[in-house]
């Protein structure tokens, strides 16, 4: 049967993860249409509030959500939103998280503490994520399970390494959420 005519069905996903973990660049670099983005410059009024130790060359940061669309086959078609990373913009999340299938929680090794939240944030909705390990220049190679065990994550969490820059490694990241998600729904 041809899937000429086929109405796919649309999965929200949330990508979310601390300050400067490349939520917006994941969902760049994954969209196949022009992604809507909310990034301003940061300011002066940004100085003592956002934590830019390990970004200190960050210039501009999402204030409302990224969003963008990719296309996994003629049957499943996943909207991505992605959240914003300071803490002052959190009380968003709600909003953003509203009918998502599952999340994205973005990790930078040099700055695994800003994952706490996100974390927490998706294990106390029962939003089922996945774990993407974004391997930055000067990032400390840390295993799968060193990551696992200083996030205290739940041993069936996935986590997958990858380059948000990268098409391909972005994709990776999204077909392993969406895997584990139906495997979660399906009681595997």
């Amino acid at each position: 049967m041809s899937d000429m005519g086929i109405i796919p069905t649309a999965v929200k996903i949330v990508v979310a993860g601390g300050f400067g973990v490349g939520k917006t660049t994941m969902v760049n670099s994954v969209s196949e249409i022009p992604p809507l983005r909310t990034e301003e410059v940061l300011t002066e009024a940004g100085v003592g509030v956002d934590d830019m130790a390990g970004i200190e060359g960050k210039e501009t940061t999402t204030v409302a959500l990224d969003f963008g669309r990719i296309t996994i086959s003629p049957r499943v078609v996943l909207y991505l939103f992605g959240t914003p990373g300071q803490n002052r913009f959190w009380f968003m999340w709600d909003e953003l998280a509203v009918g998502a299938l599952g999340a994205v929680v973005l990790v930078d090794t040099r700055r695994l503490d800003s994952s706490f939240p996100s974390i927490d944030f998706f294990e106390n909705r029962n939003i089922p994520f996945v774990v993407a390990v974004n391997r930055f220049e000067g990032g400390f190679p840390h295993t799968d399970a060193q990551v696992r065990q200083a996030l205290d994550l739940d041993p069936n969490v996935p986590i997958v390494s990858c380059d948000v820059r990268d098409r391909e490694s972005s994709k990776e990241v999204l077909i392993e959420l969406v895997q584990y998600t139906m495997d979660q729904l399906a009681g595997v």
